[in-house]
């Protein structure tokens, strides 16, 4: 089985993470998760986390914080080694060119969601933690 790396970026204010929804014909179409993409075999997990925010969102200004998760999940006949970090932007994002929806959601209520497999470790760690890392 082959492994995919791949690296997701965690927005958190306070008490609230920001979930994105794949929007239609996109691969998980409708499935919630952390945006960003695979880090591609010159470039460090940062640099690919930077670059993916620049695509998929449009943000240039973004400083790619501490690994909060990092976990491997099994998806069809391939591995998704998945690494998810906290950024820090003055600007959050409000459009995607690969999601339908952007949502604040409080941590204890990550679960309602319906997550991408490859997310669902990260997202677990998110509701068990204790505040967040700016407090």
């Amino acid at each position: 089985m082959s492994t995919i790396q791949v690296v997701g970026a965690i927005f958190i204010d306070g008490t609230k993470v920001l979930a994105f929804r794949r929007k239609a014909g996109k691969s998980a179409a409708g499935k919630w998760e952390f945006p960003g993409g695979k880090v591609e075999p010159h470039e460090s997990p940062e640099h690919a986390l930077a670059r993916e925010l620049e695509e998929e969102l449009g943000l240039t200004n973004v400083t790619v914080g501490e690994c909060l998760d990092r976990s491997t999940t099994p998806v069809g006949d391939v591995s998704i080694d998945l690494a998810c970090y906290e950024v820090d932007t003055h600007i959050f994002p409000t459009s995607s060119s690969d999601h339908d929806m952007i949502q604040w959601v409080e941590r204890e209520s990550l679960s309602s969601l319906d997550w991408a497999e490859p997310d669902l470790p990260s997202v677990h760690k998110l509701m068990n933690a204790t505040g967040g890392s700016h407090g």
